[in-house]
């Protein structure tokens, strides 16, 4: 029975299992991803933590136990160089297991493995969201999150607006004066011409009355 052995031997002996997971951790600090199944990627991430984490100090000694287990010296310049500069903050967590599609042929779950510092996509800064206090006081209220400044331009924006309505009202009532003045001014033509015609019309009627008399 197999009770209580959670190592995964990846179906593999040791010298061959040791020898692909330490390919694995070199080609992962080169390239700074790669492409595996997911059994494999959880492996390495308990194979290759421990050895970044011994890169934060780097001394002779961390040198080389990171050498006995990667073979490589240009991995060991790149894991003590670059990576260690990047992960210096980082407490821990420094691998990313991302799945993707399976496999075919086989259909074994594949996932792609990279180092969490060299993504650039998910590094950059996101809007940080309004923060808001519950009190059970009465008082500002969790949703109102306005600044002061928040304010004042929206009071400089309505004093704007109530500056153009009165202008756009003084300009109607000018209007509106000069059309009263205009509209007065054609009210007393119209009343002199009728007045005119009255008086052209009074001497033809009594002429007429004249002719009258004479004929009777």
């Amino acid at each position: 029975m197999r009770h209580g052995k959670k190592f995964n031997h990846l179906s593999r002996t040791t010298s061959h299992r040791g020898a692909m997971l330490s390919n694995m951790a070199s080609s992962l600090i080169k390239h700074k991803r790669i492409n595996t199944t997911v059994a494999k990627a959880k492996a390495l991430r308990k194979y290759i933590e421990p050895l970044i984490t011994k890169a934060k100090s780097d001394t002779t000694h961390s040198r080389r136990v990171a050498f006995s287990y990667l073979q490589d010296k240009e991995t060991i310049q790149e894991l003590f160089s670059t990576v260690a500069e990047k992960v210096a903050n980082r407490p821990g967590g420094y691998t990313r297991i991302i799945k993707t599609v399976n496999r075919l042929g086989d259909n074994a779950d594949m996932c792609m493995m990279e180092l969490v510092d060299f993504n650039e996509l998910m590094l950059q800064d996101k809007p940080a969201k309004a923060k808001s206090r519950r009190s059970r006081r009465g008082g500002k209220k969790s949703g109102d999150t306005t600044s002061a400044a928040e304010v004042k331009t929206e009071e400089a924006v309505v004093e704007e607006v109530t500056e153009e309505v009165i202008e756009d009202a003084v300009v109607v009532d000018e209007v509106g004066e000069a059309e009263v003045v205009e509209e007065t001014a054609e009210a007393a033509s119209t009343e002199t011409e009728s007045a005119e015609e009255a008086s052209s019309e009074e001497p033809q009627i009594e002429e007429s009355s004249d002719e009258e008399e004479k004929k009777d």
